[in-house]
C-alpha cells in the first residue's frame, strides 16, 4: 500500500529500525523488491533517480509502483531521490510520488535552506514529503568520472536548518560514500549521536552499499531511519545475469530462463538488507 515520506519514517523512528530505500530503474527491481520486502512483512521505498532529460524514466516508474502498491500488504514509499531542479520536484508531485529529496548540500548553508524550503513549499500542499541533506556526502558519481569530498554534517546547524525549512527527513553526512567504496569506511557514530540528539526529524543514510555490517547496525541503534542502497542491487544483478547467460541453452529462452536468476541474486542481496536494518516484521 502506498504510503507517505511521514508516516513511514515515523513507525521506523518510534520502533528503532531503519527502512530500506532502493534506487530502481527496471520493472524487474521494482518486483523483486516488492516481493521480498511483502515476504519478510518490511516496509520499503522506491526510489526514482533523477530521470534523463526528454526521458520517461519518472513515468514509467511512478506508474508501475502506483499500479501495484495496493497488491502488496507493506507501507511502500515512492520517492525522488537527489535532484536540486524544482522542475523536477513539480513533475514528482504531478506523477504521484509520496516524497522528493531536494540536495542542496554542495551549495552554502542559507542557499540550502532556501532550495530546500522551495521545495517544502511545493510538496506539502500535496501531502508529498521532503527529505534534504545537511553536510554532504562524497563518492563517485554514477559514470564513475567525478568524486566528490564528503563534508560531515554539523549538529550545530541541524536545529536551525529544520525550523527554517520545515523538512521532513535530513540525511546526514557521518563518513559514508556514494558508489563503490575503494577502501571501507569508519562512521562517526559519535557524530550520529550528536545529531540525532538535536534532530526532531528522522534521520537518513546515504551511501549504503558496501558499508560494513556492523557499522551499519550501530547507525540505525543510534537514529538512522531510512537508508538508501542502489550499488549492491547492481553488483547482485550482474552476478544473476551472468548466470542467466551461462545457463541459456535455447534460441528463445522462457522469461524465467533470462530473468529468473538476476531475481533471486538481486532477491538475496534486498533480503539481507532488510534484516540488517531490523526492517523483517514490521510491515
Amino acid at each position: 500500500m502506498l504510503t507517505t515520506l511521514q508516516q513511514i519514517l515515523a513507525d521506523a523512528r518510534e520502533r528503532a529500525y531503519a527502512v530500506p530505500a532502493f534506487d530502481c530503474v527496471e520493472d524487474v527491481m521494482v518486483r523483486t523488491v516488492l516481493e521480498t520486502a511483502e515476504e519478510l512483512r518490511a516496509p520499503v521505498i522506491i526510489m526514482c533517480l533523477a530521470p534523463r532529460p526528454d526521458s520517461h524514466d519518472m513515468a514509467y516508474l511512478a506508474g508501475l509502483v502506483r499500479g501495484v502498491a495496493d497488491a502488496h500488504p507493506i507501507p511502500v514509499g515512492l520517492h525522488l531521490d537527489h535532484t536540486s531542479d524544482l522542475d523536477l520536484v513539480k513533475k514528482a508531485i504531478d506523477h504521484g510520488f509520496t516524497s522528493v529529496m531536494v540536495d542542496g548540500s554542495t551549495r552554502p548553508f542559507e542557499k540550502n535552506v532556501a532550495l530546500t524550503r522551495a521545495a517544502v513549499e511545493l510538496a506539502h500542499p500535496h501531502g508529498v514529503g521532503v527529505e534534504a541533506e545537511l553536510g554532504h556526502v562524497g563518492g563517485m558519481d554514477l559514470a564513475e568520472t567525478e568524486c566528490g569530498q564528503s563534508v560531515l554534517t554539523l549538529p550545530e546547524e541541524v536545529v536551525r536548518f529544520v525550523a527554517e525549512t520545515e523538512v521532513d527527513a535530513l540525511a546526514v553526512s557521518i563518513g559514508t560514500a556514494h558508489g563503490v567504496y575503494r577502501s571501507l569506511p569508519t562512521l562517526s557514530i559519535d557524530r550520529l549521536k550528536e545529531l540525532h540528539a538535536v534532530s526532531t526529524v528522522p534521520l537518513v543514510l546515504h551511501g549504503g552499499s558496501g558499508t560494513p555490517d556492523d557499522q551499519i547496525q550501530e547507525s540505525v541503534r543510534n537514529g538512522i531511519c531510512k537508508i538508501n542502497i542502489f550499488a549492491d542491487n547492481r553488483i547482485a544483478m550482474a552476478k544473476g545475469f551472468k548466470r542467466a547467460a551461462e545457463g541459456i541453452q535455447r534460441i528463445d529462452p522462457l522469461p524465467g530462463d533470462l530473468f529468473g536468476p538476476i531475481k533471486r541474486a538481486m532477491s538475496e542481496t534486498v533480503a539481507e538488507k532488510i534484516r540488517l536494518l531490523f526492517a523483517d516484521g514490521k510491515a
